[in-house]
């Protein structure tokens, strides 16, 4: 036997048709029947007299949308109190001003008091209200609502627990979602020292054990608790060290520190955890929640049930590793020793790493025939996919031989002084390069992206987090294995994390205080997906690769064909392959014009007639849906300008800025396309897919990016590093060199220390 309030009851819940509580967060979406319990300080306002109708209007399109999915929604409710405050005081006033008006005059208004309202009264005259309000909200999605009154007794009484199941079933049967509050009119005299000022509230404390209780009794998948606070904190909200904890799992309580009640309801955090375990313990997952911040309360409970990181969600599944908060701390921490290393031996652990790609090769390529033959087997990726999936013997020894040149152009990457300047007699600046802080790096199917990331966070002395796709499992795990066995000849195994958790990738790119650049590696959905989702974290990468080769009057024959192939045709699914071919008008009907499509025909690549290309011809290839597209296979787009200019305009309207090419022999022409077009990477008689970290002689590349700050094209170790400032002074003080300071700047540049060029 348990105490709830002041009432006991039995703590062993009736027995459950659909077993044991959801383990994870994302198979809360299976949830088929939800308790949503909207704490006081949830449901009125910030005045404490009268309701949130905002809020309320939005809590209640979110379980209208639950609901007409055919899930079951029930609330709980708080708020009758506040309501019927708000009419009583209205009345009172009204009442009084009417009298006083009729014997002291208009003066006297000014000095009216209000009493102090019975909570009891307040709850009786806003029970009405607060229902019609919610049935004028329900309405409004077609969506019937009932209320329902209840005491402890009735869950005590084992007729009226049965008429109270019975009646709940009938009202979820027939689509009508019930609206549950306790009787705060009939109940028990309160206990003193309310948080409401001016009116005594009533076993408000008692809405989280009724949530609880009513969630197994009713055999609930999902109980959702709606407060003023984020969540569950490992010490009081507001102190300085105080974590939001994701998952909160039975016994973990000893190591919570709870702190004072919310600014309304006798409930508090410590009860809300209480009733989320008993209800946890009868087979119902719970997540606590904020439903008061106006920027998620408009989605909250929607996001809550998708899955996703809100709140704390209670779990009697704990995971067998560090959760991923735990893992980006680990990074950090890993990071910072890594950055402290001497430049050799960050060199060190890379060259280990190129040397154990190639001892463990046998073992790498039967954990990567795994993951496809379960690719295969499942039918679920692309052939451009699976190409990328796909390891080989003379992969990993071009990653083997990328993974060295790392190793040899690390050497004075972090630490490197780039600006000395004299600020004063014995005041000397310097500015120095250092590490950005935690990379996560989210991929898709390319297993070999593993380790050529994990270089060049090694080399630039950042920590990492790593997230792969699941097609590439088994190949991500053996090479992240051997990532820090490397790591580990110097103390150094936590700086590179692989994330195996069922994080989504969305609620990774919230984790604004554990990582400082997400780097996306895939489809341009991806990015695009990862930039909307990052909350204040930096995205460094493209969208798109809609790369242009532009073939003018005074190409080369020999070259045309060549280049074109190469840019088409040597791995269509990379984001630097040729997409948009633009051919000058004087080329049509030209024997060079012949080769190149017959070159393509035999290549086998479909053609795509741009809107100028089709009208030339009498009988076109398909036209053309967007000249903005990303093909990623053997299809193309061909279109026609009638000159340079046109071509660099044409590539800037439908261009994603990130590789375009030029074929000519005319050298003015050349240098005018080079100077003018707008892209990260621009070429004159070179294919696109020269568009390469470890072609330009980086080793390796976390990616390609488009934008326009920081680093842009292939970002490898010098765009994964930022500056720090060093002053070193000798007693200066800034009013030394006020006017009438004995002190004068001198601003002088002072010589930059040699570069270890081995």
């Amino acid at each position: 036997i348990r105490c709830w309030s002041n009432i006991p009851f039995i703590t062993m819940p009736l027995s459950r048709a659909h077993g044991k509580s959801f383990a994870h967060r994302s198979e809360l979406k299976h949830a088929k029947r939800i308790v949503v319990k909207l704490g006081s300080a949830v449901v009125t306002r910030g005045d404490e007299c009268g309701l949130a109708l905002g809020r309320l209007a939005s809590i209640v399109e979110q379980v209208s949308m639950l609901q007409n999915q055919g899930r079951e929604m029930m609330i709980v409710t708080s708020g009758a109190v506040a309501f019927g405050k708000q009419r009583l005081r209205h009345e009172i006033l009204l009442s009084q001003s009417v009298r006083q008006a009729l014997h002291s005059g208009q003066s006297q208004l000014k000095d009216m008091a209000i009493p102090v309202l019975e909570a009891r009264a307040c709850a009786a005259a806003g029970q009405s209200g607060l229902m019609a309000l919610y049935e004028a909200m329900f309405t409004q999605y077609s969506i019937c609502a009932a209320q329902i009154l209840v005491t402890n007794l009735d869950f005590h009484d084992e007729q009226k627990r049965r008429n109270l199941n019975g009646t709940l079933h009938e009202l979820l049967r027939m689509n009508i979602v019930p609206i549950i509050n306790t009787n705060d009119a009939v109940v028990p005299p309160p206990e003193p020292n309310s948080d409401l000022q001016g009116v005594n509230v009533i076993s408000v404390k008692d809405n989280d054990s009724l949530a609880a209780r009513l969630a197994v009794e009713m055999k609930t998948d999902l109980l959702i608790v709606l407060s003023d606070v984020e969540g569950l904190f490992d010490s009081p909200p507001g102190s300085d060290d105080a974590k939001l904890i994701d998952i909160f799992y039975p016994g973990d309580q000893q190591s919570v520190t709870f702190g004072t009640k919310s600014r309304v309801g006798m409930g508090g955090m410590e009860a809300k955890v209480k009733a989320a375990l008993w209800a946890l313990q009868g087979g119902t997952s719970v997540v606590i929640a904020n439903g008061t911040h106006p920027k998620i309360s408009g989605h909250v409970i929607t996001d809550i049930v998708e899955g996703k990181k809100v709140g704390t969600f209670f779990s009697e599944v704990k995971p067998a590793g560090p959760t991923v908060e735990q893992q980006g701390e680990m990074a950090r921490a890993g990071g910072r020793t890594l950055a402290a290393l001497q430049p050799d031996q960050r060199a060190e652990i890379i060259y280990r790493l190129a040397d154990l790609l190639t001892d463990h090769r046998e073992e790498i390529l039967l954990a990567n025939k795994k993951d496809l033959e379960e690719a295969e087997n499942k039918g679920r990726l692309a052939l451009p996919l699976l190409k990328r999936l796909s390891l080989s013997t003379s992969k990993l020894n071009s990653l083997a031989i990328g993974l060295r040149q790392i190793a040899a152009s690390s050497q004075d990457s972090v630490g490197r002084v780039i600006r000395r300047t004299r600020i004063a007699k014995d005041l000397d600046l310097e500015q120095v390069t250092v590490p950005i802080g935690v990379l996560l790096v989210i991929f898709e199917s390319r297993p070999d992206c593993l380790p050529q990331v994990s270089a060049l966070a090694i080399a630039s002395g950042n920590g990492l987090l790593l997230k792969g796709g699941k097609e590439a499992a088994h190949s991500n795990q053996i090479l992240h294995h051997l990532t820090q066995e490397a790591l580990s000849i110097h103390g150094v195994k936590d700086a590179v994390q692989l994330v195996n958790t069922r994080e989504e990738v969305e609620d990774l790119c919230r984790l604004d205080k554990l990582i400082d650049l997400i780097i996306p590696r895939g489809s341009s959905q991806l990015v695009r997906d990862i930039q909307k989702a990052a909350k204040g974290i930096p995205v460094m990468g493209h969208s798109e690769g809609i790369c242009h080769v532009y073939v003018d009057t005074d190409a080369s024959v020999e070259k045309v064909t060549r280049i074109i192939r190469d840019s088409k045709c040597e791995y269509p699914a990379a984001c630097n392959a040729l997409e948009t071919l633009l051919i000058h008008r004087d080329l049509l009907r030209t024997p060079l014009f012949d080769q190149i499509i017959d070159m393509l025909r035999v290549e086998q690549v479909k053609i795509h007639a741009g809107p100028k290309f089709a009208s030339y011809l009498t009988f076109s290839p398909s036209e053309v849906k967007s000249l903005r597209t990303e093909y990623g296979d053997l299809e193309c787009c061909i279109e026609v300008v009638d000159s340079v200019q046109e071509a660099v305009e044409h590539i800037h309207k439908y261009g994603s800025s990130h590789t375009d090419v030029i074929i000519t022999e005319n050298e003015k022409t050349a240098e005018f396309f080079l100077q003018h077009v707008d892209s990260a990477c621009v070429f004159w008689n070179a294919s696109t897919r020269f568009s390469d970290g470890y072609r330009f002689g980086l080793g390796a590349e976390v990616g390609i990016s488009t934008s326009r700050i920081h680093a842009r094209g292939p970002v490898g170790i010098e765009g994964l590093l930022t500056t720090k400032w060093l002053l070193r002074g000798d007693n200066h003080v800034v009013s030394d060199f006020s006017e009438h300071g004995s002190m004068k700047y001198l601003h002088e540049s002072l010589p930059l220390p040699q570069r270890n060029t081995n």
